[in-house]
Order: structure tokens, then sequence, then C-alpha cells
């Protein structure tokens, strides 16, 4: 149970990142993460093909009829790619902090459980889910103490032999302060519990931004090379040690 100083400091930093998503929905370009964008196209084929290739190897790819908890899953999240992984809609699961967000994710999946609420205090039973997703989370978490109690409680709500997907930014984004990247042992002393294969991936968006428009041939061979990837993507299994 965590003190009233520490549920302070936790409403401090929930209140900083909706902020600072406020300040971005005002301040980034949208396009820049459209589908239509090559460079957005090429991180999500990337990220999705090392995912389920993972998922696969360590044999815990979602079926239907397992429950899956997406934290922070935005307007959209991997909500999409779960329903085309054979998910039905009813297995999808989510908590989010910020209800507009949360709303445009409702109209899409209105059979869905897309909860507006707190990931540090989660309102599933332990053991809840087969599969628990975690993507560009926790990079936005700059709070270290926070940062624990929500990984804490993704990993109370896998089922054993059930699974966390992880992916984010493994190194900082000298542009933007509001995120921090999470290295190999800052994630693994995330979730002490989990094991799995921890692979780099996504070529650094600047490059993609300049190369996929013009040649996506260029692009893929640019994000083969591991030290141009600027993220992490990881399957850490319960029970796996």
């Amino acid at each position: 149970m965590t003190s009233a100083g520490e549920r302070n400091r936790v409403v401090a930093e929930q209140d900083r990142i909706l902020a600072e998503y406020r300040r971005r929905e005002r301040e980034v370009d949208h396009d820049l993460y459209a589908l239509w964008n090559p460079s957005a196209s090429l991180n999500r084929a990337g990220r999705t093909r090392r995912a389920a290739s993972l998922l696969a190897r360590c044999g815990v790819f979602p079926k239907r009829g397992d429950a899956c908890l997406e934290i922070g899953f935005g307007s959209l999240g991997w909500l999409a790619e779960l329903l085309a992984w054979g998910l039905a809609e009813s297995d999808l699961h989510g908590i989010e902090l910020d209800p507009e967000r949360a709303a445009i994710a409702r109209e899409v999946f209105p059979s869905a459980d897309l909860r507006v609420g707190d990931a540090s205090r989660m309102p599933w039973p332990d053991g809840s889910f087969r599969l628990v997703v975690a993507s560009t989370t926790f990079s936005s978490m700059l709070d270290p103490a926070f940062r624990r109690l929500v990984a804490a409680e993704a990993a109370r709500v896998i089922a054993p032999g059930g699974a966390l997907l992880w992916y984010d930014l493994r190194v900082d984004n000298p542009r933007n302060p509001n995120v921090r990247g999470i290295g190999r042992a800052e994630l693994a002393a995330l979730f002490p519990t989990l094991a799995g294969p921890v692979r780099s991936s996504t070529l650094a968006p600047p490059l993609a931004r300049a190369v996929a428009p013009v040649s996506w041939l260029a692009a893929n061979i640019l994000e083969a090379l591991p030290f141009l990837r600027t993220h992490l993507v990881a399957v850490l299994v319960k029970g796996a040690k």
C-alpha cells in the first residue's frame, strides 16, 4: 500500500503527463504518425513483425479467447494489431490516463473493456491477462517511483505463463525532455519476475522520415543496422525463470 506522500507524487506525475499530451496535441504535426506517412508505416511494420516473431518464439502468441490488456492504449494503441492477430473485440481490455484519447478508442472498439484510470492501481484481479502490452508508455513516466508502481501492477495482472509485450524507447530523445529511454538493464530491474528475449527495433525517426519517403528498400536496409535503432521490443514471460 502506498503512503499519502507517494500518492501525491503519483498524482503530480500523472498531471504532468496529461499536460504533456495536451502540448503535443497543440504543437506536434499529427501527420508525423499517420499511417499513410512512409516513416510511420515503416515503424509500425517493423515493431509488429518483431513482436509477433518473439511472441511465437516464446509460445505466448495470443489466440481468440485470451484476455489481453494494453496499458496506455491512447486513441488506438495495439488494439488493431490484436484484432488482426485473431482476437475478438471482447478479448481486449485497456487502461488509459487520458479520457479524450480513451473516448476515441471506445468509439472504434465499442465491445472492448477500455477504462480511464490509474495504471499504478489497476482494477483487475491478480493474473487476469494472458498478455499485457506496454508500448511507448513507460518512457513518458519521468518519475522512477511511478514507473516502478506501474511495472509492479503490470506484472501482478499477468497470468502465470502469460507475458508482457514491451515496445519503447531505449535511448533519450534529445529534442524532447519529456521522455526518457529505458535500456535493457532498467527493463530487467522493472520486471524482476519476468524473463524473455529483448531485441532492438525501429530506425531512428529522423532517418526514417528522411529516407522512407524516397526509398522503402533503403529504409529497411538501414533499419537492419542495430546501432541505428532507437527502441526495444521484448516479450517477458511470467514464470520463465
